[in-house]
């Protein structure tokens, strides 16, 4: 008599929902999940060991690249482990700055998050009406930096320039003239908080759409409802954070139970899902936009109130103005020093920790009294999260795989650094 044995499967690194370099070997009964091994470092780019190899400040750049959909909340994550070691803070406009711009890569990431999942599980539209939204949230990263992605735009002290007082403007086109340019063009008419706020007036009913085409759909609901459930125990076991902790209904959020920067401040609500599985995540994600969007109008409205710096003025820290570099000796040779050797950071140790759009992201930095890092070590949520998937996709069938990578938002390139 034939034996029946169950087969392995590489899925990935070549499958489009694998997000390019996720390995995962199944090993599968018929249709059915027996067992899921993630082979993870397909992505290792040493991020951590070349860390070591640099200045404290010329690293900012290889933050914007572990995970690339969300850069500035790795910056800060970094940053603020270098201000903790140093003893300094930021001023407080620096701080509604970073505040408003982690909320802008919240979204950023969940719009990334909800087109490519959607598309992941047949869903096409969704994506194409997301990168709407997220062009106009990126010339905004174009405006303060000058870079639609790596923006290296958070620096030890403060952040790299204030907000500029004019928005670039579409230009004429073979595509975009006459009324229809006027259109494009009447949120970049005054400042970028002005755009900021015409975006954020906006943008709830744009989610309204997503929620339209997806909430209700039968299609996504059959794909997505008691699919991976996780429970609270589970959850806090895989050492789970953000969406993935809150979908399972324990509402932990580093902004409300360890405020940093000027979270204290805001006010907004957590999400918390119900069953712990992907549409209840998906819930949470789409709701985290929303307030999202709320702590961007909060601080889009104290930061037109309130002028002021943006970095600390200790030029041993944040180089001195250009004018001041033209003018003066002094400027000049700490702004020669600054960008050659870097600052001496005080010797210890310190952990910081930034709620990113994916979890807990944290850096932990061991400082030895040079100018560069003793050892840099970063958590990423998606590593720890990733951990789980032979625990949570056990008996599930293959094309739910595909689901379960979608909730776990993975960008791999924090998850291999």
């Amino acid at each position: 008599m034939q034996e029946i044995r169950n087969y392995t499967m590489n899925f990935g690194p070549q499958h489009p929902a694998a997000h390019g370099v996720l390995r995962l070997v199944l090993e599968m009964d018929g249709e059915t999940i027996v067992r899921a091994d993630p082979h993870v470092g397909l992505l290792h780019r040493g991020t951590e060991k070349l860390a070591e190899s640099k200045p404290f400040n010329q690293s900012i750049g290889y933050m914007d690249r572990l995970d690339y959909v969300s850069m500035m909340c790795n910056e800060h994550a970094y940053v603020k482990a270098i201000e903790n070691l140093l003893g300094i803070e930021a001023p407080e406009r620096a701080q509604y700055i970073r505040t408003m711009f982690d909320e802008i890569t919240r979204i950023l990431n969940h719009l990334m998050w909800i087109g490519s999942n959607a598309l992941d599980l047949g869903a096409m539209a969704v994506f194409l009406y997301a990168f709407r939204e997220r062009e106009e949230l990126m010339d905004v990263y174009e405006a303060v930096s000058g870079a639609r992605m790596h923006a290296t735009y958070y620096r030890p002290g403060g952040v790299y320039r204030d907000l500029p007082a004019q928005m670039s403007k579409y230009r004429e086109s073979p595509w975009h003239k006459g009324a229809d340019l006027k259109r494009i063009n009447s949120w970049r008419e005054g400042s970028m908080l002005d755009y900021l706020e015409a975006f954020s007036n906006d943008f709830p009913s744009k989610v309204d759409e997503y929620e339209d085409l997806l909430t209700t759909n039968r299609i996504w609901k059959q794909r997505t409802v008691g699919i991976g459930v996780i429970s609270p125990e589970q959850a806090q076991e895989w050492g789970m954070t953000g969406a993935m902790l809150r979908g399972s209904g324990i509402a932990w959020d580093l902004r409300k139970k360890q405020p940093y920067a000027r979270y204290a401040e805001m006010d907004f609500d957590i999400p918390v899902g119900v069953n712990g599985d992907c549409y209840d995540r998906y819930l949470v994600r789409v709701e985290e936009m929303r307030q999202s969007n709320r702590i961007i109008q909060q601080c889009v409205k104290w930061l037109k109130a309130n002028p002021g710096p943006v970095m600390v003025k200790n030029f041993k820290v944040a180089p001195p103005s250009r004018v001041e570099m033209k003018e003066s000796m002094e400027a000049l040779i700490h702004h020669f020093k600054l960008f050659t050797e870097g600052y001496s950071v005080p010797a210890g140790e310190t952990y910081a920790a930034v709620e990113a759009p994916k979890g807990e992201f944290g850096c932990y930095l061991v400082s030895d009294g040079a100018n560069k890092p003793f050892r840099v070590h970063l958590r990423a949520p998606g590593f720890a999260h990733l951990s789980s998937m032979d625990a949570i996709v056990r008996g599930h069938m293959l094309a739910d795989v595909v689901a379960m990578i979608g909730t776990y938002d993975l960008v791999f390139g924090e998850v291999d650094r």
